[in-house]
């Protein structure tokens, strides 16, 4: 019988699974087949993590594999729809290098300085908010409605603002962090989490 504490994870590889149809689909431009499968996604989503505040089933590869499957679908999107140039390349060259960067300062933190819990802020949670409402526009304006091309345009401002805004929040605060640990203070940071 299938562990129940399994079944978020079992929700979140379907996730994952869904990626190569969707980024399939953006590059054929069929795009409310697209938008159909970003929308179950994002349900899946939702699904998951509900089932494990709902009923405590907490587990390891959960902690890790649920931010990885988020950070899968957001990239195998961003990559789609800058190819079928619905969104500048410079705008994906900065929403991977904030990703790259973070993982990279993570990494480093938790070798030279100790555990490190990674406490989503709240910046970051409007940049990853702002970076999926604009993937949906872009393709809703090309492929469902005909908005405005200048909501695309204020979009990708602010999602840019944001993303840089979100890659300084983190960097000063695991600077300020290993500041402290660094002059004798207790580790704030607390032990290993999920990733921004």
């Amino acid at each position: 019988m299938f562990p129940r504490h399994q079944i978020p994870n079992a929700v979140t590889i379907g996730r994952i699974a869904l990626i190569p149809p969707i980024v399939w689909m953006l590059a054929l431009e069929y795009y409310v087949v697209a938008v159909v499968l970003l929308t179950i996604a994002g349900l899946s989503d939702a699904l998951d993590g509900w089932l494990v505040r709902r009923y405590g089933w907490h587990t390891r590869l959960g902690a890790w594999l649920d931010p990885a499957a988020d950070k899968l679908l957001m990239l195998g999107v961003y990559v789609a729809v800058t190819l079928s140039g619905l969104l500048p390349l410079w705008l994906l060259v900065l929403v991977v290098g904030r990703d790259v960067w973070l993982t990279v300062g993570s990494a480093l933190y938790r070798v030279f300085v100790g555990p490190l819990a990674i406490r989503p802020l709240l910046i970051s949670k409007v940049n990853t908010f702002l970076q999926i409402t604009l993937v949906l526009v872009a393709i809703v304006k090309v492929g469902l409605l005909a908005l405005d091309p200048i909501w695309v345009q204020l979009l990708v401002i602010v999602v840019a603002f944001t993303t840089v805004a979100s890659g300084l929040a983190y960097t000063v605060q695991w600077g300020f962090y290993a500041w402290r640990h660094l002059h004798g203070h207790t580790n704030p940071a607390g032990t290993s989490g999920r990733a921004p």
